[in-house]
């Protein structure tokens, strides 16, 4: 069976559910908005939210699609870096229980967390701490990572980090293997712009954007852009929303429906499409069935909240991936 390597931030989220909007103002936090702040803060924020129950769970994008990989039943590895604490211990025990091979580089700086405080009205607020997980450096890596794997995927969050990115895509094609890269945020892509230009021109085979991304990217709408992104890489995916997702290899061009969907939260959905779609890749299925794949674990996740679905959402998931298998 083949496998899949990710890389990105490591982060616990820490989900909390607040009895009142008080406590977002008490910490001049903007309601459903995402700060990113730093350890004072942190411990700041954390002081004032001892009384209500947490949830925790493993975060971050690339960390997000591994996780749904090795769910939909592929073996896959994370590299990322971690704190000597509590929530680093979480998020190795975690990654290792979700079925996920934990590359994981220590620091002496707290780990990465996002913390979320849901209200009452299930409006999500988040306050990003990156801590350990943003200093993953091209020093970390080595090839022996990159043995036995046949996929490695990136998030977007990381090419600030010039160097690590291209250490990293220079060891992952020398040995052997496609890289693929989801482009995680229109900001990032225009501040990045040359550099992702680069990169994907000189080691990228599979490109994952949605429509704003893609926009950032080649200053083109959807189709447009698929066909001038599609220009540098092997595969080329635009996700489109309630539109679904364009789909471009070489000549074939697939449009895939979005799965219908009572959607709650987000939170997840493009990691999620990218797990859907590399697990099918990966097992030598059509683009089409690809796309399906992404389409279907990504429509589940935004019925609930958060990245992460239950044992019960996951069954049915499985048995959804069957008739797309056999082209029900």
């Amino acid at each position: 069976m083949r496998k899949i390597l990710g890389m990105g931030n490591a982060l616990t989220d820490i989900l909390l559910q607040i009895d009142t909007d008080e406590v977002l103002s008490s910490l001049n936090l903007l309601k459903g908005g995402m700060e990113l702040i730093n350890t004072e803060r942190a411990e700041e924020i954390n002081a004032s939210v001892t009384n209500f129950e947490k949830k925790m769970a493993t975060g971050g994008s690339a960390s997000n699609t591994i996780n749904g990989i090795t769910r939909l039943g592929m073996n896959a590895g994370f590299v990322g870096k971690i704190g000597r604490d509590d929530i680093g211990m979480f998020f190795t025990n975690d990654s290792i229980s979700n079925g996920v091979k934990p590359h994981l580089l220590l620091s002496d700086t707290p780990s990465g967390r996002c913390t979320v405080l849901v209200s009452p009205d299930s409006e999500r607020t988040l306050c990003t701490y990156l801590g350990a997980a943003c200093e993953l450096e091209a020093a970390d890596l080595t090839a022996d990572m990159f043995t036995g794997y046949d996929i490695f995927h990136i998030e977007g969050y990381l090419v600030q980090n010039h160097d690590l990115i291209r250490t990293a895509v220079r060891l992952a094609k020398q040995e052997g293997l496609k890289v693929s890269i989801d482009l995680a945020s229109y900001n990032v892509v225009e501040s990045n712009l040359d550099f992702l230009h680069e990169i994907v021109r000189e080691f990228v085979d599979i490109v994952f954007a949605n429509e704003e991304e893609a926009r950032a990217y080649t200053g083109h709408e959807p189709e447009e852009a698929l066909h001038s992104i599609s220009e540098h890489c092997e595969i080329a995916i635009v996700k489109v929303g309630k539109d679904g997702s364009l789909i471009k290899s070489n000549n074939e061009i697939v449009q895939v429906k979005p799965r219908l969907a009572n959607c709650v939260d987000t939170t997840g959905a493009g990691d999620l499409y990218a797990a859907g779609f590399l697990f099918g890749l990966a097992s030598n299925y059509s683009l089409e069935v690809c796309g399906k794949i992404g389409s279907l674990v990504s429509g589940n996740v935004v019925e609930v909240l958060g990245a992460k679905m239950t044992d019960k959402v996951w069954e049915t998931i499985h048995a959804d991936l069957k008739q797309i298998i056999l082209g029900r």
